[in-house]
C-alpha cells in the first residue's frame, strides 16, 4: 500500500468515528430535551416543592 492510501483510509475511520461520536452526542442531547420538557416531564418531581417548609 502507498503512504497517500493509508493515510486515505486513516482518514476515513477518523471521520467515521467523529461523526460516529458526534451522532451520539446529539442523540443524547436530544433525548435529555425530550425528558425534561416533553410528555415524560410530567412524572419528574421537584425537590425542593417537596420539602418546603
Amino acid at each position: 500500500m502507498s503512504t497517500l492510501l493509508k493515510a486515505k483510509i486513516s482518514m476515513q475511520s477518523t471521520t467515521i468515528l467523529i461523526v460516529s461520536m458526534a451522532a451520539i452526542v446529539v442523540a443524547f442531547t436530544g433525548l435529555s430535551i425530550y425528558t425534561a420538557f416533553g410528555p415524560p416531564s410530567k412524572e419528574l418531581s421537584d425537590p425542593f416543592e417537596d420539602h418546603e417548609d
